[in-house]
């Protein structure tokens, strides 16, 4: 598996750093919004399955305050690689009417499966949604979306896995984040 790696863009060690900033940052932000209120109307992370499971779970333990945690799962590819039409496999199990949403994000690569939640979770009415994402990667941007939370800028169209982000389900399981050589996309 670690020969089909191209290079290592992001190390273990720098993203638990980050993470941990994010969290502290996250916490401060939802603290001053909410006050005292915070500790009966946590926020709501939603971590968008499967690649956003192990950021979660990090980003989660570095927030000391009220959080509660659910998931969804949309699907944009059809039959292809290419983005396609965007519809929720597994959505939520609670109402958000109200609730203060953080969605929870791998990767935000063109923009169209996060633009198409973000709309469909307004709808619903929630006092407010933000977006923490690990990865933005710009190249490939086709709809223009505000990122409240970023772990880290990717200005090339590298294809990546690690900490989550996976090619055919595989390398979601690798402590870091990595490009993958061109020739393991073809196999």
């Amino acid at each position: 598996m670690h020969n089909e790696i191209e290079r290592i863009l992001f190390t273990e060690d720098q993203i638990a750093a980050r993470v941990r900033e994010l969290g502290q940052q996250i916490s401060r932000d939802y603290e001053q919004l909410l006050g005292e209120r915070i500790s009966h109307e946590p926020p709501l992370a939603i971590g968008l399955l499967r690649g956003a499971v192990i950021f979660l779970a990090d980003l989660a333990r570095a927030m000391p305050i009220p959080l509660e945690l659910a998931f969804m799962a949309l699907s944009s590819y059809g039959r292809s690689t290419s983005p396609g039409e965007v519809r929720v496999v597994k959505d939520l199990e609670i109402p958000v009417a109200g609730r203060h949403l953080l969605i929870v994000e791998d990767i935000v690569d063109t923009g169209q499966t996060l633009a198409h939640l973000t709309e469909l979770l307004r709808a619903r009415h929630p006092a407010s949604v933000k977006i923490c994402t690990l990865l933005d990667k710009t190249p490939r941007r086709t709809r223009s979306i505000k990122l409240d939370y970023v772990g880290f800028t990717l200005p090339e169209d590298a294809f990546v896995v690690g900490y989550g982000l996976d090619y055919a389900e595989r390398y979601r399981n690798l402590p870091y984040i990595a490009a993958l050589k061109q020739s393991a996309t073809r196999s």
